[in-house]
């Protein structure tokens, strides 16, 4: 199989005197059919007819061009997961975010500046093609490197599934199906083979390895008994080095170490590698798998017996120290978010940031972005109420605070930037010390995908300075299908007088026919018209899920609850897809006064909400509002009796009068005048 070793001295020398370069590279991407895990034949996608894909090896300041032509029968497009793309946002890849797919048959060109040295990889994004091999690694070398070693070795570890991504969403979101599917076991590629690399070591020589995780879903264990690794770099960030004994890498993760070889070549050694998934079921041989491999001293040398350290120690990024030495960034605004999952009124689970599940818009948030007026691009509903947009102002401190209240780690992967670690806590034991960066060394490591432990939270910060739109996500791709999604838009005002999307970007969406300018759904305004609704949210009850149908089509199914259980799901929020009604029951046993509202804030401050008065007259016999609470509204003159203007019987005198529709049954009619003393 191959291996990638490249001698240091070359790297460092090539580096330091030649100029910028355009690196080409030349990608006909299309299926293939192929054993890849020596357990599965399957159709898989490859680029010039194979798989692996060769990684794309560059220089800090050199010019990356990649020419793709597009012989899948879906759309596709290509990232550089890592890179910031400063100046050139609408180069970043994502589909329907920065650019529209490459049409089947079409071809286009990447071409950006590769200004940030590190450990990178290209993948697929769009139609999750990253799960189907669409996927190689990006090494980018600084011109001077700040670490000393003699030679470096490559290593991309990667998950592979029996299954297209296709059919597992599929089975995952078909509400007729048991959630969540049975588990299947994916094999580990080893540079894209299913068998081990054998690493040459020479007595006293320093070996630098760069090691990515680009799994589609599970995490990687890696470790070389017998030697120490010091931590370098992470997701393309140097590090002050550290030891450690062994590395824990969630789906997007990278980091470069350095190993001694041993002074002799008496012995030779195993390196282990585990594939696992700690969310699945453990089966021997199945989850973990464990993969053995041979440092190779002296060919025929006897291996040395290993122990495991007594105190054996895992990377924890939180710990690293950036090389820069930059303090903790200032905070301008906190910006709290939860992940988890949601059962929706289609039946399916779906993942959400903040009970909002991503779904795309009608053309592309950064074509939005730059083509709205500055008050409206500075508006966070023009972009979708599914596109999940939160607006950044240019240069502010950003401190993210995300929390994961549930049984399932998230790999999450923040577009356009590094941020810092500042702090992991535990949600369920509160006694669990909090985890924060070195206050002696006060240099918080930086990096673009952190994995959010199970029932945990994380605080990273990052600076509003890559103007753009940049989404932040969940690296496992059948998180990121279920919606575990949303999208910065950042400094849209400074975005449009900086940047131009080139014309055959455009090209892209007019062969779609996908309009190139306007809101999220390619409308003027606020005319979201053609994307669909938000969910809808009460208060006080949990309510049980009946029936789900169409109001547009009558040959769809109604969709009703199993009769085979005959025990609805009950929740407290739901979604009403576009052109639908629910219907859902719950029984008025909470005397009180209650919301049902729209849970996008937009559309509640729209005015898109009720209030049920529930058994008032046992309310006043059971409940009492305490003084403190009553005296908040007598601190702002407010009355705390009365009807709903303050006064007696029925006079609402005070209270604005409401406001007449101008469509009537679906059709524009002109609004009646209000009379002002009415």
């Amino acid at each position: 199989m191959k291996v990638y070793r490249q001698a240091a001295s070359v790297v460092l020398l090539l580096g330091a005197l030649t100029s910028a370069a355009r690196v080409v590279v030349d990608w006909n991407v299309g299926y293939v059919n192929l054993d890849r895990d020596g357990h599965s034949p399957r159709r898989a996608i490859g680029v010039n007819g194979a798989l692996p894909i060769p990684p794309v090896f560059a220089t800090r300041g050199d010019t990356l061009v990649i020419n793709v032509h597009n012989s899948l029968d879906v759309t596709t497009s290509i990232h550089a997961h890592g890179l910031f793309q400063n100046g050139t946002s609408f180069m970043d890849g994502p589909a329907m975010v920065t650019q529209c797919g490459i049409p089947p048959g079409h071809s286009f060109t990447y071409e950006y500046e590769a200004d940030h040295a590190g450990t990178f990889w290209l993948h697929g994004h769009d139609h999750h093609q990253n799960s189907d091999g669409l996927r190689a690694p990006l090494v980018v070398h600084e011109r001077r490197e700040p670490h000393r070693y003699d030679e470096e070795y490559l290593l991309s570890l990667e998950d592979w599934y029996p299954f297209e991504f296709a059919a597992r969403l599929k089975d995952t979101l078909d509400p007729t199906k048991t959630f969540p599917p049975p588990a299947s076991f994916p094999y580990a590629l080893f540079n894209g083979h299913p068998t081990t690399p054998t690493l040459k070591f020479k007595p006293g020589k320093t070996y630098r390895f760069r090691i990515l995780n680009m799994s589609t879903t599970e995490w990687f264990q890696f470790n070389l008994p017998g030697h120490q690794m010091r931590v370098i770099e992470a997701d393309g960030e140097y590090s002050q080095p550290s030891a450690v004994d062994g590395l824990d890498m969630g789906p997007g993760e990278r980091y470069s170490v350095l190993v001694t070889a041993h002074p002799t070549d008496s012995h030779n050694y195993h390196y282990n590698a585990t594939l696992y998934a700690g969310f699945v079921p453990r089966i021997e041989d199945k989850n973990p798998r464990h993969y053995q491999g041979l440092i190779e001293y002296r060919e025929g040398a006897p291996i040395m017996p290993t122990a495991e350290p007594a105190n054996f120690k895992w990377v924890s990024d939180v710990e690293l120290c950036s090389l820069s030495g930059n303090p903790p960034l200032p905070v301008d605004r906190q910006i709290e978010l939860t992940v988890g999952g949601s059962l929706f009124t289609t039946g399916q689970t779906m993942d959400v940031i903040n009970n909002i599940t991503y779904a795309q818009p009608l053309i592309p948030s950064l074509y939005s972005a730059m083509s709205l007026d500055t008050p409206l691009a500075m508006n966070e509903a023009v972009y979708g109420p599914q596109t999940h947009a939160i607006i950044l102002k240019h240069l502010e401190y950003i401190e993210l605070l995300v929390n994961s209240p549930n049984s399932l780690p998230h790999p999450m992967h923040l577009h356009g930037h590094a941020f810092q670690i500042i702090e992991y806590g535990s949600l369920a034991n509160k006694s669990e010390p909090v985890r924060r960066f070195s206050s002696e060394v006060n240099a918080p490591m930086q990096r673009d995908t952190i994995v959010i432990p199970v029932n945990s939270y994380v605080k990273i910060r990052f600076r509003a300075d890559n103007p753009g739109v940049w989404l932040f996500h969940c690296h496992m791709d059948i998180h990121f299908g279920m919606g575990m999604a949303l999208t910065f838009i950042e400094a849209p005002d400074v975005l449009r007088q900086r940047q131009k999307v080139p014309e055959a970007m455009l090209d892209l969406c007019r062969a779609h026919g996908i309009r190139t300018e306007g809101n999220g759904a390619g409308n003027t305004g606020l005319d979201l018209t053609g994307l669909p609704l938000p969910p809808m949210y009460l208060h006080g009850h949990a309510f049980q899920i009946i029936e789900l149908g169409s109001l547009v089509n009558n040959s769809e199914p109604v969709v009703q609850y199993s009769s085979k259980c005959n025990s609805p799901m009950k929740r407290d929020i739901i979604v009403v897809p576009n052109g639908h009604y629910i219907k859902i029951r719950l029984r008025a046993d909470n005397p009180g006064v209650w919301l049902l509202h729209c849970h996008m804030d937009i559309h509640f401050g729209m005015g898109m909400a009720l209030t049920f008065i529930e058994a008032s007259d046992v309310l006043c016999q059971r409940q009492k509002v305490p003084d403190s609470m009553l005296e908040l509204c007598r601190a702002q003159g407010i009355r705390t009796k009365g009807k709903g203007a303050g006064n007696t019987g029925l006079d609402l005198a005070g209270l604005s009068p409401p406001p007449t529709t101008a469509f009537q049954n679906g059709r524009p009619s002109t609004p009646t005048p209000t009379p002002t003393n009415q």
